[in-house]
C-alpha cells in the first residue's frame, strides 16, 4: 500500500512476438494466416492512496497487433486503446510472524473496452487487440514482508465476463526484494476458463476467438531501478510456458515510473 496520498505513475512499453499457439490437442508452430505476430504496446498505470488501507489503481494501454506472413486478402495489423481498468484494493488485516509482516488484501476491479477496437468472427481476427468484453474481478491478496527486504506475495480469484468470452479463476505468486536502491521480483501468473468456451478449429468453433477457453501459465521477472528522488526506471521479460488457445509468447518491456 502506498499510504494516504501516496501513489505512481508509469509509462511503459511493450514488445511481443510469437510464432508457435498453443492449441488443442498440439502446440503448432505457426499462427494459422499469418505464421507470427508481433505485438507492440505502451500502457499508463497510475495509483493512489485514498487512505492507509485504501488504494485506487488504473491502467489503460494502447496496442498495435501485426500478423507477418501468408495473409494475402486479410487485414494484417490492428491498433487501438484496448482496455481501461479501474480497481480498489483494500488492506484488511495486518499481523506479525516473527520479524516479518503479513497483510491481507481484497482486490476488486471493472476493465472494459476503452475504444471501438473489432473483435468478430473470422480466422483474421486472431490479431485482434483485446475480446471487447467487460470484465468483473475480485481477488484475495496475502502478502509477506520480511526484514530483509524479501517478500512473498499470493493471489488468487475469479473474473466474471460479457459477450461470450469466458469466465475464469486468476492466480499469482510472487517473490523478490524491495530495498531503497532495487525493486526486484520474479512472478508467476495463471489462468484457467469455464468448461463453457470452444477451442479453435475444434468442433463447436464458429470462428468468434474471444469465446474460447484461454487457459495459461505465463513467468516473468522485472527490476525497478531508482535514478533521482522518486523516478526510477523498470525492465522486464516474460513467458508463456503452457496454455490453450493463445500463442507462445516472449516479451520485454521498459518504463519509467514516478512515485510520490
Amino acid at each position: 500500500m502506498s499510504g494516504k496520498g501516496h501513489g505512481s505513475v508509469s509509462f511503459t512499453g511493450t514488445a511481443e512476438r510469437y510464432k508457435s499457439v498453443y492449441l488443442v490437442p498440439i502446440t503448432v508452430d505457426e499462427v494459422p494466416i499469418f505464421r507470427e505476430i508481433r505485438v507492440s504496446s505502451v500502457s499508463v498505470y497510475a495509483s493512489y492512496g485514498i487512505s492507509d488501507k485504501i488504494e485506487a489503481i488504473v491502467s489503460l494501454p494502447y496496442i498495435h497487433s501485426e500478423g507477418r506472413g501468408n495473409g494475402q486478402g486479410y487485414t494484417n495489423s490492428r491498433s487501438g486503446f484496448q482496455d481501461v481498468s479501474g480497481l480498489l484494493k483494500f488492506k484488511g488485516y495486518s499481523t506479525t510472524i516473527g520479524y516479518s509482516v503479513l497483510d491481507l488484501l481484497g482486490v476488486v476491479g471493472v476493465t472494459t473496452p476503452a475504444s471501438n477496437y473489432q473483435s468478430n468472427k473470422g480466422l483474421e481476427y486472431i490479431i485482434a487487440i483485446g475480446n471487447r468484453a467487460t470484465k468483473f474481478n475480485a481477488l484475495g491478496v496475502a502478502h509477506l514482508k520480511t526484514p530483509s527486504g524479501v517478500f512473498f506475495t499470493g493471489q488468487a480469484g475469479y473474473s466474471r465476463r460479457t459477450n461470450r468470452v469466458p469466465n475464469a479463476f486468476l492466480a499469482d505468486a510472487k517473490v523478490g526484494y524491495a530495498g531503497l536502491k532495487l525493486y526486484a521480483e520474479a512472478w508467476a501468473s495463471f489462468q484457467q476458463s469455464s468448461r463453457k468456451g470452444t477451442d479453435i478449429l475444434q468442433p463447436g468453433f464458429d470462428l468468434y476467438f474471444p469465446a474460447t477457453r484461454v487457459n495459461f501459465t505465463r513467468i516473468g521477472a522485472s527490476v525497478f531501478r531508482p535514478l533521482t528522488k522518486g523516478v526510477g526506471v523498470v525492465l522486464g521479460a516474460s513467458q508463456y510456458v503452457s496454455g490453450r488457445n493463445l500463442g507462445k509468447s516472449t516479451g520485454v518491456s521498459l518504463g519509467v515510473s514516478y512515485n510520490y
